[in-house]
């Protein structure tokens, strides 16, 4: 039913945009640098690794003032983090348990855009909301010599019997936080963009009779490219 209603407010919002001649279009997608960070179960800073990742869709630039546009997205976006990854500088909690935790979501960005021209294009500098739907994904545990793969369920509330489950992995459906980007766009529509995304909610479930201190939240940057119409 949540699902439901995030695609209705998406419609909506595509349609009242057609409505303008002015709107301009356009498709966009990159590379997605995603972590989770937090507290653990005792309160302790959790210390968790960047996972690579990608997002993709649409957005449509819809003009408020002069070089002031409202900018609404739907995207693709995969998130999640990994404690032992070779390429990338990270620090595992443990040389003896570590995950890889994939989630993909369906993703609504809501920015504000400023959008000067300069030197033959346009600067690009935006900030706003985003809400996200967790739609699917998988956890990988390697607990030596043990390694096993999760489903990942999307549950507000969970019972102690399914935080200890091996065969699924929880995780609250909903997210939502703060999108940051700046970048250059050419004059045939060609864009590139650095984003950053802070997320604000908690993404674990609680879990029935327990007082853990758990808090989980997504948290990234990326680098996107894409047209605009």
């Amino acid at each position: 039913m949540k699902f439901k209603f995030l695609t209705v407010i998406t419609v909506l919002i595509i349609s009242v945009t057609t409505l303008s001649a002015q709107v301009d279009f356009g498709v966009i997608g990159g590379i997605n640098f995603q972590n989770i960070t937090g507290k653990d179960a005792n309160g302790d800073k959790v210390e968790n690794g960047l996972l690579v990742g990608f997002h993709a869709g649409v957005n449509a630039s819809i003009p408020i003032a002069p070089d002031f546009y409202f900018q609404p997205g739907l995207l693709y976006s995969m998130k999640g983090a990994r404690n032992n990854f070779f390429v990338l500088p990270t620090k595992a909690t443990s040389t003896d348990y570590n995950t890889t935790t994939r989630i993909s979501y369906i993703e609504m960005p809501l920015n504000l855009l400023f959008r000067p021209q300069f030197a033959g294009g346009h600067i690009l500098l935006g900030f706003g909301p985003y809400v996200a739907y967790g739609i699917s994904g998988k956890q990988t545990v390697d607990v030596t010599p043990l390694l096993y793969e999760q489903k990942i369920r999307f549950k507000n509330k969970i019972t102690s019997g399914e935080a200890w489950d091996t065969d699924y992995a929880y995780y609250r459906p909903f997210d939502a936080g703060a999108n940051i980007f700046a970048g250059y766009e050419l004059n045939v529509g060609l864009f590139f963009r650095l984003n950053a995304q802070l997320g604000l909610l908690r993404i674990n479930p609680e879990v029935e009779g327990s007082d853990s201190e758990a808090s989980f939240k997504n948290t990234g940057f990326g680098l996107s490219a894409g047209f605009n119409f």
